[in-house]
């Protein structure tokens, strides 16, 4: 400590001297006119904070949320059964018809019952926040009258000036990103991303880190309710079965799953190797274990297909999506939709590590049509997506904030790298994500987690 600041404490400190001489000495008290400071209230405070920090995780947040969900959609359920039931003309199909509904409404009520308690543990739960927060309050201002210098007034300034920065920096908006003509799919500007709408962890809980989720973007007639989930269940690399919900809340609710097989284990010439992938025309499209090919996986025969991308394309964590703390392991390939079929996202040595995007003729088996390379460094995003013939990645900007950053436009060539579109998130990294066309919304898996985001547009 310098000379000046020991010369400052002193002013402020109210002191009383007495000084008494016996030969060349001299003794002096040095006494301390202030009240001790009471750490052992700011140690309650401290204690308290953590409690209540224990208390409320997003956990439980999401409990509420997956409820009204699993609601929602029950709900919609039972009012097509009812139509349908109102249209049958068999009496055999009626009596069956009724019993599904008198089961159905026991389901409904059996999910009233636990959103109530669930909404009452909530409310018990906020009055007790609520009281803890003001006792807080209380203490912390008693406490701040210790504070001769002013550290804390001065800290709070300093922070509301770092606030006002970034609000002013996120006002200074991008010029638009590029905009797709209406004859292309008919949606302006892309301008914010809103959510998450969805948030929930997978039935398997926090087991597997690694999957892919979403609904097919040409289903069948009937189909166009169900959802897929899959996860990679060795080591986060590898999965051999394609999960499916009739409905978003069975996903939620963990109900009424089937399972088809591509495999019998982990791994085998056709395993799913990677995150990233699609369910297009009851299909899925991925990436083939240990090869540069796409797999084609049809749902319904289990047959299988595949096309090879250029020989150069990386594989094998060769290329993978990262930032400066971490790669996604085995994200080579990214699969992709919008408006106009599925695509595939890689990187090759011929195009220096850079994103290639080709995209994929649906057929059987598939071929690979219009290719375009871009001077996008795959190993800089942390993943991508299209809307309406334009590529979007993006980057991580910290554990809560992800940011889409740069855009190529299919139809015109262009590249942008000054986007700055950001969003929450839920957990730190997301392994995949795909937009879906039908409801612009975005399908995230992040550590466990599926979530949905919508896309915004002017």
């Amino acid at each position: 400590m310098s000379q000046s600041h020991i010369f400052i404490l002193m002013i402020v400190i109210p002191l009383s001297f007495s000084q008494s001489a016996t030969g060349k000495e001299c003794v002096c008290d040095l006494k301390n006119l202030d009240p001790p400071f009471p750490k052992d209230e700011l140690t309650k405070v401290e204690t308290a904070v953590l409690k209540c920090i224990g208390s409320i995780t997003s956990e439980k947040m999401t409990d509420l949320d997956r409820l009204v969900l699993g609601l929602q959609q029950r709900i919609k359920q039972l009012e097509d059964d009812v139509v349908m039931l109102e249209k049958a003309n068999s009496n055999l199909y009626a009596a069956v018809s009724l019993r599904i509904i008198e089961l159905e409404f026991g389901e409904i009520q059996d999910l009233l019952n636990k959103l109530n308690r669930t909404t009452s543990d909530y409310h018990h739960q906020g009055v007790q926040a609520a009281a803890q927060l003001d006792d807080m309050k209380g203490a912390m201002v008693e406490l701040e009258k210790f504070d001769k210098m002013q550290v804390i007034k001065k800290y709070r300034e300093n922070q509301m000036k770092k606030t006002l920065e970034q609000c002013k920096d996120e006002l200074k908006a991008s010029s638009p990103p590029p905009t797709a003509s209406p004859g292309r799919c008919g949606l302006g500007q892309m301008v914010n991303v809103a959510g998450p709408r969805t948030s929930s962890i997978t039935p398997y809980s926090t087991s597997y880190a690694y999957g892919a989720w979403g609904r097919d973007m040409k289903p069948a007639p009937g189909d166009e309710n169900k959802y897929w989930l899959v996860v990679l269940t060795s080591s986060n690399v590898y999965g051999y079965y394609v999960r499916q919900y009739s409905t978003l809340s069975t996903l939620l609710l963990g109900l009424g799953l089937k399972d088809t097989y591509i495999s019998n284990s982990n791994p085998t010439t056709n395993t799913i190797q990677g995150p990233n992938m699609v369910m297009y025309s009851n299909a899925l499209y991925y990436n083939c274990y240990n090869t540069y090919s796409v797999c084609r996986f049809n749902m319904t025969t289990r047959a299988i297909s595949t096309v090879a991308l250029p020989s150069d394309t990386g594989y094998n964590n060769k290329f993978p999506f990262g930032h400066l703390a971490t790669s996604y392991s085995y994200t080579d390939m990214d699969f992709a939709t919008d408006e106009s079929g599925v695509y595939v996202i890689y990187g090759t040595t011929s195009n220096f590590g850079n994103v290639v995007i080709s995209k994929i003729e649906t057929s059987n088996p598939p071929v690979l049509g219009q290719t375009w390379k871009t001077s996008l460094y795959k190993i800089t995003a942390t993943n991508t997506f299209m809307v309406c013939g334009v590529l979007y990645a993006t980057r991580y900007l910290d554990k809560e904030t992800e940011q889409i950053f740069y855009s190529y436009d299919t139809k015109t060539n262009k590249e942008r790298y000054d986007l700055k579109i950001k969003f929450k998130k839920m957990q730190t990294n997301i392994e995949f994500l795909n937009y879906d066309p039908r409801d612009h919304l975005l399908y995230v898996y992040s550590d466990a987690y599926i979530l949905t985001y919508e896309l915004i547009f002017q």
